[in-house]
């Protein structure tokens, strides 16, 4: 040190040269400037002049003192200087025990350690005194025997911060066998400047007793994170600061696995306050998207949370086979499925109603779940897509009904009987069941089984050997509740009930809550991973995949990094054995980080050492060689002293600088650009046939029938409804349009509430598109009324194989067709407007045929359903339109069979109550109704 200064050289005896410098300055006041030189033309007449012997001129002093300070300069510079920040530490006479903290905790001030610790080895090295050099987070395995400081500066040079926190206890035992061996002579130990609380420093001081101690503090310790959570609202997490840090806020940014920012909020500290939240409040799909949060700034591996697929919301979508009613909300299963997946999953619902465009909308929002609510029969294009979603991981999750009782396609898990069981009814022997315990092996084992759950009605599976490996959930009796089926990476599970209260009680208690969680958990993909296609365990542990380095970067797994249970993964800390990263393959993975909820960042405490320890702080800035700027200041100065010497000997004049004044005019040709106004023509509104349809359609009530392309039944249903158009205008408060003809596979339907569709046995099968958008309508609470017009030929009870009905039947197969059951006697449609028991067109012969109404309640009445009670489809075989239809005369077109006009006229008040009961539903069926309909029958 120079005079109490941090400067040193590395070649002081050239400071010596420094008492030149008065023997320069006496040369350098004997060399005068270079005197001015001034054109004069006589200068020839002097040449003859004699020449006497002539005295130099001075030196300006301040020329000779810049010359001086340049010599002085480059005499210091070429001594080597250093500037040196830190005192010296003190090493002791002996071994020197020199410890490093390497956790993660050390990772922001590495290379002030590092460099600190160079320092201390090479001053080792030059006095020749043996280092037992120790890392605190490699472990118990590292030596301990004291050795040459070149050979620590080695060790020093390839160490890293670890990805966990330092061990120190681990240290304990090999330090005290060493200081048996060889007494420390003093212990400098570069800490991070946080505490473990396991005891070290207390095992640390009885070991070396009074031997010096010194413990370099102060870097800066980085942030961390923890309490990761994924809620309804936002991903939040927890930022962590060491109490000694200054920072009141930190920058928190969340990356996809690719690396791009997807979101970055600012986390700010209250007064005295350690630990904030950080909230991003994004969009659930972006929050999924989320592969890894970090601190900004803070390159360290507990700056760091990793997000696997454990903790990402899922996205599931709903679809109802039912028309929903947004006046009855608790009849329609959505209402029961939305509130309890809500909690924990974000909900998608379809904007289309054509389950054919809504399902692959839905696959592209990516959902991991879809929810079908007695959807029975699915269109084969939909089931191909679908079947395909599952194959990639989707889960599909369905629920039985009416609907799905009628009959279901082939993506369900279990093979099921026709129709549903009634449990509890008046017409059952048997009283409703309760559900059993759940299996092992179900994803709903260890769930308590309420005992209030009652099943009253459910669709039943056929025996198979399979059977009870398929079955997540069961009755008393043994039948299956839940069943499931995997196919490729994803699954396919049937509730064999509905999603509302109508068959059971289930959706209402809160195992129903249970059961959904459960089933979102196993559509996770790292859960999935340790399974097999078939369900059995494919593996027990979890490889390290990729793992996170002390500054918080992936890199390749260490070997000596063990795999981690399956089971026990819950539980694992970040440790050697086990760093934080991302565990699994890269189909599956599970992410273990640092940070837990009870770690923090607590000061380091030397209480310990009684006051015998002190307490440095690190060097502020590593030794700085100034020789570089000792020269570059040395060349400035030469610099300086060349420009005086030039303007001295009047180099100013010698330039010869003239002044030439040279005007330059800029002619700036602006080129003006026509602008053409082109006047469009004005767009006139022309009105498509489809738009005038659209129009007339919206504006005024109409009757619709279905075009077949045969001539004589198009004109037959023109006319026929047209004679009911007529009737209606008649006789009620209706006044509708005129009829208008349907191209079922092009025209919108939702205009109408009914349509009138005569089959023709020689029509082509409707496309799938076609049956798709047919499904849709009668979804959506449109009804159709399909006219088979061939009873005469058929038996007076049943539709036989007539080529109208096996038309009907090809049409219907590919349809979400209810269970159907003859129009009842209690029906709405027997009063909606008139009081009718039968329903005959031309022939009377054939029933009305609707949609099944459910058991009857125990008081007897049937209950409301959504939609208003309206069933989507009628079938006849009794020609309406024949019966109805009259010509511009004014007469009837064809004979009622038997020829009554008692049964015309039955026939258009059938027409009327079906018109009225498309436009109406269950409107009759209220209560207040009944006064009025038993005084018109007489009771």
């Amino acid at each position: 040190m120079l005079a109490g200064l941090p400067l040193t050289f590395t070649a002081p005896w050239i400071l010596a040269a420094l008492a030149l410098l008065p023997v320069i300055w006496w040369l350098l006041r004997l060399t005068p400037p270079r005197p001015r030189e001034i054109a004069f033309p006589p200068t020839r007449l002097l040449l003859g002049i004699d020449q006497h012997e002539e005295t130099p001129q001075r030196s300006p002093w301040w020329l000779t003192l810049l010359r001086l300070l340049l010599a002085a300069i480059l005499i210091v510079a070429l001594a080597g200087p250093v500037w040196r920040s830190a005192e010296p530490v003190e090493t002791g006479q002996g071994v020197l025990w020199m410890l490093v903290d390497n956790g993660w905790t050390s990772a922001r001030g590495w290379d002030a350690q590092v460099s600190a610790a160079e320092q201390i080895l090479a001053a080792a090295e030059q006095d020749g005194q043996p280092v037992l050099f120790a890392a605190t987070a490699e472990g118990p395995s590292q030596n301990f025997s004291p050795e040459a400081a070149a050979s620590a500066l080695e060790k020093l040079r390839a160490l890293e911060p670890r990805p966990y926190p330092p061990r120190r206890g681990e240290l304990s035992a090999g330090l005290r066998e060493a200081a048996r061996s060889a007494p420390p002579g003093a212990v400098v130990w570069l800490s991070d400047s946080t505490s473990t609380g396991d005891g070290f420093l207390t095992e640390l001081a009885q070991t070396i007793g009074q031997v010096p101690v010194t413990v370099l503090t102060g870097l800066e310790t980085p942030m961390g994170l923890k309490d990761l959570a994924n809620d309804a609202d936002a991903l939040s997490l927890t930022v962590v600061r060491h109490p000694d840090q200054q920072l009141s806020s930190a920058t928190v940014r969340a990356l996809d696995l690719k690396g791009l920012v997807l979101g970055e909020v600012q986390a700010s500290f209250d007064a005295g306050a350690n630990e904030t939240r950080a909230s991003f409040d994004l969009p659930s799909e972006l929050r999924n998207d989320i592969a890894r949060v970090e601190i900004s700034g803070q390159a360290a591996a507990g700056a760091v949370q990793l997000v696997d697929d454990s903790w990402r919301r899922r996205t599931v979508g709903l679809i109802s086979g039912q028309s929903g009613d947004l006046d009855q909300p608790l009849l329609s299963p959505v209402y029961y499925l939305e509130r309890a997946l809500a909690p924990f999953s974000d909900i998608r619902r379809p904007r289309d109603s054509d389950i054919a465009v809504a399902v692959p909308a839905l696959i592209d929002q990516g959902i991991s779940v879809l929810v079908l609510a007695d959807v029975g029969r699915l269109p084969d294009t939909t089931v191909q897509t679908l079947r395909e979603w599952v194959q990639n991981g989707g889960t599909l999750v369905r629920f039985a009904g009416p609907r799905t009782a009628g009959g279901s396609d082939d993506l369900i898990p279990v093979r099921l009987r026709a129709g549903d069981r009634s449990l509890g009814g008046s017409l059952s022997w048997k009283q409703p069941q309760h559900l059993a315990a759940f299996p092992e092996g179900s994803p709903f084992s260890g769930l308590k089984v309420p005992e209030e759950v009652a099943v009253t009605r459910q669709v039943l599976a056929e025996p198979t050997s399979d059977l009870p490996d398929r079955t997540w959930a069961m009755l008393e009796d043994g039948t299956p509740l839940v069943t499931a089926a995997s196919i490729g990476a994803g699954s396919v599970v049937l509730f064999h009930v509905t999603a509302d209260s109508s068959w059971s009680n289930l959706p209402l208690s809160g195992v129903f809550l249970n059961m959904l969680r459960r089933i979102l958990a196993v559509s996770n993909v790292a859960a999935a991973s340790e399974t097999a296609e078939d369900g059995t365990p494919s593996q027990s542990v979890l490889p390290p995949l990729r793992l996170l380095d002390g500054y918080g970067r992936f890199g390749p797994p260490p070997v000596e990094v063990t795999p981690v249970g399956a089971a026990a993964f819950r539980e694992a800390e970040a440790s050697r054995r086990t760093p934080p990263g991302l565990y699994g393959t890269e189909d599956g993975f599970r992410a273990l980080n640092l940070m837990q909820s009870g770690d923090a960042l607590l000061p380091l405490d030397l209480a310990a050492f009684e006051g015998d320890a002190i307490e440095a702080p690190y060097p502020a800035s590593d030794p700085l060689d100034l020789r570089s700027v000792f020269f570059t200041l040395a060349f400035l100065l030469m610099v300086l002293d060349a420009i005086a010497v030039f303007l001295l000997a009047g180099g100013l004049s010698r330039l010869g600088l003239r002044g030439r004044a040279a005007g330059m005019a800029l002619a700036l040709a602006v080129g003006g650009m026509a602008l053409v106004a082109t006047t469009p023509e004005a767009a006139r509104a022309q009105s498509t046939s489809a738009e005038l349809q659209a129009l007339e359609s919206t504006l005024q009530t109409r009757l619709a029938y279905v075009l077949t392309g045969n001539p004589e039944i198009d004109d037959t249903s023109a006319a026929g409804l047209s004679g009911l158009t007529q009737f209606l205008a008649e006789r009620t408060a209706l006044e509708p349009g005129s009829p208008i003809a349907i191209d079922i596979a092009s025209d919108e339907l939702s205009f109408y509430s009914l349509l009138y569709w005569p089959i023709d046995p020689a029509a082509d099968k409707p496309s799938d598109k076609t049956i798709a958008r047919i499904d849709t309508f009668m979804r959506n609470g449109g009804t159709i009324l399909f006219d088979t017009r061939d009873h005469i030929n058929a038996t007076a009870n049943e539709f036989a194989s007539t080529p109208a009905t096996l038309k009907l039947r090809e049409i219907l197969e590919d349809l979400d067709v209810p269970p159907l059951e003859p129009v009842p006697l209690d029906h709405v449609l027997t009063k909606a407007f008139y009081l009718l028991d039968s329903f005959p067109g031309r022939y009377a012969t054939s029933p009305l045929w609707v949609e099944s109404l459910e058991e009857s309640t125990a008081r007897g009445d049937r209950p409301v359903r959504a939609g208003d009670g309206v069933s989507p489809i009628l079938i006849t075989g009794n020609d309406f339109a024949a019966a109805w239809a009259i010509s511009e005369t004014g007469e009837f077109m064809f004979p009622t069979v038997p020829n009554s006009l008692s049964q015309r006229d039955y026939a258009f008040r059938s027409g009327v109550n079906i018109v009225m009961y498309g436009l109406t539903g269950n409107y009759k069926a209220d209560q207040v109704h009944i006064p009025a309909l038993l005084e018109r029958l007489g009771q």
